[in-house]
């Protein structure tokens, strides 16, 4: 993939106001709002609540082949779905499982243990809020050695270290950790780490402009292998995300943002009655 080609202004706030998408980020969270961009069948690292701004759409999982019509779907992690939205907007707001964003994403639906919950109201203005507002960017409820290496991925994605290397920062054995990351966090060791690194090469787009730059950052071997990850994740190369004109923000950096090492992975313990109020 010749990545340098892209233009550097694909991943730097332009001067209109209102770009055609956008991409924000937080630490441990993401919210993409702008065309559908015909997704393929993919499978997610983590929680993604998908809202259509104008219009509903399809969800279509893989496993039973069942086509769902919704205004927005809560769809858990590792679920293979494809996202049909018929030319029209959409926002998608990635959150971690168990987070208390999506506690509160699951109120606003109704959802319970089914892998895929669909809705007919747009909870647009929900989303909004929700990824907005501030929170601890540590779990207080997690056990406290998947906390810390949570905390390490987020912080050192880009590094090599495996599962092996974190049970035994933990004091655990491999499988026993894995085991104990899953139960804690909602989500595979491996997933986690493959969010951690697309949190990273998207920030290192906005920065750098190119796909290399992004893969060597997050730790991928090469340009194709992030390409073909994120396509894997999100169902879209990140060439066609770019060339929509999508404008990359870290919602960190902004001015008046909070920066602390504690702020900005998902809302803040809001219940959906109190975020209705507001």
């Amino acid at each position: 993939m010749a990545d340098d080609a892209l233009s550097p202004t694909c991943c730097r706030p332009e001067p209109h106001p209102e770009p055609s998408a956008r991409l924000s980020l937080w630490p441990g969270r993401a919210r993409y709002s702008g065309p559908s961009l015909e997704l393929d069948m993919h499978s997610g690292s983590v929680t993604c609540l998908a809202v259509g701004e104008e219009a509903g759409f399809t969800v279509e999982t893989a496993a039973d082949g069942v086509r769902r019509t919704a205004r927005s779907a809560l769809i858990r992690p590792r679920v293979a779905h494809r996202i049909d939205a018929h030319g029209g907007r959409m926002t998608f707001c990635y959150v971690e499982p168990g987070s208390a964003t999506e506690r509160a994403c699951r109120e606003a639906l109704g959802a319970g243990g089914e892998p895929v919950t669909v809705s007919a109201a747009a909870e647009l203005d929900l989303v909004r809020r929700l990824c907005a507002a501030p929170e601890r960017a540590e779990r207080p409820d997690l056990d406290p050695r998947v906390r810390a290496a949570v905390r390490r991925l987020l912080a050192e994605p880009h590094l090599p270290d495996g599962a092996t290397e974190y049970a035994v920062a933990a004091g655990l054995s491999r499988s026993r950790f894995l085991h104990l990351f899953r139960a804690e966090t909602g989500t595979s060791f491996r997933r986690y780490r493959m969010w951690a690194r697309m949190l990273r090469a998207a920030r290192a787009l906005r920065d750098f402009g190119t796909l290399t730059a992004a893969a060597a950052e997050a730790g991928f071997a090469s340009p194709s292998h992030l390409s073909s990850t994120f396509h894997a994740t999100f169902g879209v190369r990140p060439s066609r995300v770019l060339g929509a004109g999508c404008v990359i923000v870290d919602e960190v950096r902004v001015p008046g943002a909070d920066s602390g090492a504690d702020s900005g992975v998902v809302a803040g313990g809001l219940s959906l009655r109190a975020l209705r109020a507001r």
